[in-house]
């Protein structure tokens, strides 16, 4: 990105007002010394106030290659390495068993558990508030859109990597489990997981980040990778809040077990480790080891990308989701949680015919139908389009809320929810699936849109109210915002279920709240009664 420059032309361009800056400045780590560069330019960054401070780390390994004998094993220590380490370029990605994502230049091998780190700090010595990222599913850490260079601004540490996802994060294997002593086998990408925050534990302070005072943050599949270090013991005293976008819901929604957050019991990922086996024609764990990772992209597709998934191992994830909700997680932090208007099955511009509506509500609603039919009609093909992203919003919602209840009763921190409807502008798939991310991250100029003023100031005020939370575990306090004063956002508790709307910046009303804030933005009361109907008559997950 252009926003991107290379450790020598950067270092002439700033050298008269450099002299303080952690770029200038060589920092020891776990498996030896590295070196930052600048990570934005006036070109870029200007209309960022002390852009010119940022250093990048990019490409850091914090644990071994995931390949040969090392793979479908948990994260293994590296060597050390002699001299410096420049951090100019970023890392290897992971491969995920499809086609890969990304820019053209990014290489893909299982040598890829690798960081990136972005400060503004000035002395090693600072001890900021650290947020460590993790990516959805198809990404990797060096994707542009999860450049930390703005949000580092607001006086916290930004933390990207990668971590094993597909048949190479989640394949499990009697052979497997009998390997590790009888321990865990299928949670290779959560390992992956937690051992980055458990570098990031022992070496953060290096770069002026408080190694006490973690947040760990992610949407969709890196949602997932959030709430399971919440509730992983062995992430236990590792992190003080957790962010999950697009992710956390009613474990009886049947979008937990559709979507990216879901995860498999033990007996479908041995089923799907048996399958991977037989069509790349193997017997032995050591034959599978030796089959090149270029044919297991081209042949683990069979199952689907997303059923590929975190199993639920009883060592890293050692709970279902309601039975962790029932007993409270193992890390009790403060939590947010939401929801994008265009996501979870709800999309703009759907198309859907009455009999094609009608037909996903029988399949999906059983006896209750005919009552959902009534509460969401639809005697056309506009209102059957209309309706069917509703019910999902409608059903996204009350799951979120409905997770923070059970939250509140087993849970003393607290949990917050918001409900996210701005669109991009130069797009057409409305508040989409990933669509809150660059303004998380007041990174626009990392992407390439129409932006305009209304979504500077968005960004502004969404990544301060993230900022704030990694710097006190409370979306209200922090001082990050810049522009004056951020409306409060409350937290949910047993008995209110209260949502925030993030939207465009609103004025306070006359009941001392914002535009737009409300116990219920979407869902009428008679929806969330017919809704939790629903849901009981699930299975939880």
């Amino acid at each position: 990105m252009k926003c991107f420059t290379r450790f020598f032309t950067a270092l002439i361009a700033g050298a008269t007002t450099a002299s303080a800056y952690l770029y200038n400045t060589t920092i020891h780590t776990k498996y030896g010394n590295v070196k930052g560069i600048p990570a934005l330019n006036a070109t870029c960054c200007a209309y960022l106030d002390g852009y010119e401070s940022v250093t990048v780390w990019k490409g850091i390994p914090f644990a071994a290659t995931t390949g040969g004998q090392n793979r479908w094993k948990p994260p293994q220590p590296r060597s050390g390495w002699n001299g410096t380490f420049i951090a100019d370029t970023f890392g290897s990605a992971c491969p995920a068993g499809t086609s890969p994502t990304g820019s053209a230049d990014t290489v893909y091998d299982e040598d890829c558990l690798n960081l990136n780190i972005w400060s503004s700090a000035n002395s090693t010595a600072e001890k900021r508030p650290v947020m460590i990222w993790s990516y959805p599913a198809g990404a990797n850490g060096a994707w542009s859109m999860f450049d930390g260079g703005g949000l580092a601004l607001k006086d916290i540490i930004v933390v990207t990597y990668n971590y094993r996802t597909g048949p190479y994060g989640w394949l499990a294997l009697p052979e497997l489990l009998e390997e590790s002593g009888n321990v865990t086998t299928g949670s290779y990408g959560l390992l992956d997981q937690i051992e980055a925050l458990k570098w990031v534990h022992e070496n953060i302070a290096a770069f002026g980040g408080d190694p006490k005072h973690i947040t760990t943050v992610g949407q969709s599949a890196g949602s997932a990778a959030v709430y399971h270090t919440v509730n992983s013991p062995l992430a236990k005293g590792l992190i003080v809040g957790a962010i999950a976008e697009s992710g956390i819901r009613d474990p009886r929604d049947p979008a937990s077990t559709e979507l990216a957050e879901g995860y498999n019991n033990m007996s479908t990922s041995l089923a799907l480790g048996a399958e991977l086996k037989a069509v790349l024609n193997v017997t032995t764990l050591d034959e599978l080891r030796q089959v090149p990772a270029k044919t297991i992209n081209e042949n683990s597709g069979f199952t689907g990308f997303s059923n590929w998934r975190t199993t639920l191992d009883g060592y890293a994830m050692s709970m279902t989701y309601r039975e962790q909700l029932e007993v409270g997680p193992a890390n009790d932090v403060p939590l947010i949680t939401g929801n994008t208007k265009d996501e979870s099955g709800a999309a703009y511009g759907t198309n859907t015919s009455v009999a094609k509506y009608i037909e996903t509500l029988n399949s999906t609603y059983g006896s209750l139908a005919d009552r959902i039919l009534e509460a969401y009609p639809a005697s056309n093909y506009t209102e059957a389009s209309m309706d069917t992203n509703l019910l999902a919003r409608d059903t996204s919602l009350v799951g979120s809320w409905n997770f923070g209840r059970f939250w509140s009763k087993s849970a003393s921190s607290p949990f917050y929810t918001y409900y996210w409807d701005h669109a991009p502008p130069g797009q057409d798939q409305g508040a989409h699936h990933m669509s809150e991310i660059t303004y998380v991250f007041n990174n626009l100029y990392g992407t390439d849109l129409p932006w305009q003023s209304v979504d500077y100031d968005i960004a502004e005020t969404l990544s301060s109210y993230w900022a704030n939370f990694v710097k006190t575990s409370n979306p209200n306090t922090g001082n990050s915002y810049r522009n004056g004063t951020l409306a409060h956002w409350r937290p949910s508790n047993s008995l209110n279920a209260t949502t925030f709307h993030l939207s465009p910046p609103a004025p306070i009303n006359a009941n001392g709240l914002p535009a737009g804030y409300t116990q219920v933005p979407v869902a009428t009361q008679d929806h969330i009664t017919l809704l939790n109907e629903f849901f009981r008559t699930r299975i939880s997950l």
